[in-house]
């Protein structure tokens, strides 16, 4: 066999295991990106921050912050201007890093995929602790340090549509509620399928795709040799999760495909854990505007958490007598394989469009 013909067949092989996958994905990430429209239109940017700013009490804003941000899409990046408007409105430093947790640890979006890809301990699990460490890193923030004055300037809020609560409306009478509810309806869906998934499609292409490298290409006795669980593996997991760009949407397609090579849950979940959570540029921002002590907490529970609620996952599977390899995925068998290609194909040529349009704004923005 020549070359060539070896790297096409080896490309041929990597596209499939991505398709594969895709397609476990599809129907849960559809009904993800649903749920999140929903919480766009029902929820408002104002209700958020009302809760979380100015005169909210310093443990009572920690739990309101832990619990509003498990639900919202955002990733690790996008979640910053958030954060920095809920600081900028009066939001004490434990709410601002609980926020900052909670939020791109899970999303209706990623705990959909997780149930798709992995298991229901695993999708339960997940948004539980994300809670707790949240809460955690919250109170002790505002415990150990005194709030840092705010240097933001300009309000951000929390997505980029406005709120279509404080716009005007120029009719009269109960249609003018009916127009309203059904223009906000509609830019919830365009949230959700076009400007959401056009921020996160980008990188979960490339997660999906590194996924299908690993499933086809790495061996499982390297990954059960060097990952199979223990200590070892959890902080090499936390070393490489912390300074990586990766949305949680984007890195459960990895989880799933290194448990599938045989490393253990608990591994797998330091990743899950870890990664969405922290990057460099969220270091960097909340080192400037939180200060060093902030910082200094923001990692030091993520770390710490990640390796406890790592071992206790593992401590889970095997009391309960479970291999995580032989579970993994096994939600997504309960949807024909018809109804998993309909939704892949749906959600690639929505994918595609998302992309097109994000790319058509960012030359809009550069030429004003």
């Amino acid at each position: 066999m020549s070359v060539a013909q070896s790297f096409m067949e080896v490309l041929a092989g990597i596209i499939h295991e991505t398709w594969y996958l895709f397609e476990e994905a599809a129907p849960y990430l559809f009904l993800g990106f649903g749920i999140a429209g929903l919480l766009e239109l029902v929820v408002s940017n104002e209700k958020i921050i009302g809760h979380l700013g100015k005169g909210a009490g310093k443990f009572s804003s920690v739990l309101k912050a832990s619990i509003a941000g498990i639900p919202l899409p955002l990733c690790s990046c996008g979640v910053i201007p958030a954060a920095m408007s809920l600081k900028k409105r009066g939001a004490n430093n434990g709410a601002t890093l609980s926020f900052l947790i909670s939020t791109p640890q899970t999303g209706a979006d990623s705990i959909a995929i997780t149930y798709a890809l992995l298991d229901p301990i695993m999708t339960v699990f997940r948004p539980v602790a994300t809670f707790i460490t949240a809460v955690g890193a919250g109170i002790t923030s505002n415990i150990m340090e005194k709030d840092r004055t705010n240097t933001l300037s300009n309000p951000i809020m929390l997505s980029k549509k406005e709120d279509a609560t404080n716009q005007g409306c120029d009719c009269c009478g109960d249609d003018c509620g009916q127009a309203s509810l059904k223009e906000r309806a509609i830019d919830a869906i365009k949230y959700a399928y076009v400007e959401l998934l056009g921020d996160i499609a980008k990188w979960l292409i490339v997660g999906l795709l590194i996924a299908g490298v690993i499933s086809y290409i790495v061996p499982e006795e390297v990954v059960g040799g060097y990952l199979g669980g223990g200590i070892g593996s959890m902080i090499l997991m936390l070393f490489v999760g912390i300074p990586l760009y990766i949305c949680a949407t984007a890195s459960t397609p990895l989880a799933a495909a290194l448990i599938a090579k045989g490393m253990s849950p608990g591994t797998a979940f330091v990743f899950l854990l870890a990664g969405p959570a922290t990057n460099a540029a969220t270091i960097t921002m909340v080192t400037k505007f939180l200060g060093k002590k902030a910082v200094t907490i923001y990692l030091a529970m993520i770390a710490l958490f990640a390796l406890v609620f790592g071992m206790l996952l593992d401590l889970i599977y095997i009391r309960l007598g479970i291999e995580a390899t032989t579970i993994a995925g096994s939600a997504s068998d309960l949807l024909p394989a018809e109804v998993k290609t309909f939704f892949a194909l749906l959600l690639a040529i929505m994918i595609t469009y998302s992309l097109i349009q994000r790319r058509e704004n960012d030359e809009c923005q550069d030429c004003s």
